[in-house]
């Protein structure tokens, strides 16, 4: 049975994880005769978003903690996660990829990655581990894997761009289709950066899984 570690960034879209593709990654990898477990950073949060009004609040929130709340309590702080223990590593996307994972969001091009997040990746990549990547998750694991790595995060013009400016290279791709780089075992996925349906999101992540677990 394929044993897949699955990274959160936090809970909701605009500070955390994507719930909805973190979902449909571990229903995915269950449907696909898998199990997962569970990891965030412990950590503060980089910010906290009203997700009714989008507007940013004073309060302090935890990754890991709000993180649990997808995980329904099962979940271990990154910094215990052991590549080799693992088959592959999957990463949903949402902003808490590029604010608690990377601070992506805060300084576009000239972004930094967080360092346990960061070897965490190196780890499974320099054992020949396939990773795969929802939403705007693919620029941060371009940043890390650099090299020449593809990826796709749709058909966003300025992303795309970034991604060329670290020395990954972007592929276009349709709302559910996904880009495979067999040299570098990276599977990436557009899900909520094209989608406009949770049909969608989950079908990209699907696609996404399957191919991993064809990698792996």
């Amino acid at each position: 049975m394929k044993k897949i570690a699955v990274v959160l960034s936090g809970c909701g879209v605009y500070d955390g994880s994507e719930i909805h593709e973190a979902t449909m990654a571990m229903l995915a990898i269950d449907q696909l005769g898998g199990v997962y477990e569970l990891f965030a950073p412990d950590k503060e949060q980089a910010q906290v978003v009203n997700h009714l009004t989008g507007d940013v609040s004073n309060e302090k929130r935890n990754v890991l903690i709000e993180a649990a709340r997808i995980a329904r309590g099962k979940i271990k702080p990154l910094q215990q996660l052991d590549a080799s223990k693992f088959d592959a590593l999957v990463v949903p996307g949402g902003y808490g990829v590029a604010k608690n994972l990377s601070d992506f969001a805060f300084k576009g091009e000239q972004f930094s990655v967080d360092p346990t997040f960061e070897k965490v990746v190196k780890d499974f990549y320099l054992q020949k581990k396939p990773i795969a990547a929802l939403c705007i998750a693919p620029v941060v694991i371009a940043k890390i894997i650099g090299s020449g790595v593809k990826v796709t995060i749709g058909n966003d013009k300025d992303t795309a761009r970034v991604i060329s400016m670290i020395h990954g290279e972007h592929v276009e791709t349709s709302t559910t289709g996904i880009v495979v780089d067999k040299e570098h075992k990276i599977i990436t996925t557009p899900c909520y950066m094209l989608a406009s349906r949770i049909s969608e999101v989950y079908e990209g992540a699907h696609n996404a899984i399957k191919a991993l677990f064809e990698m792996i």
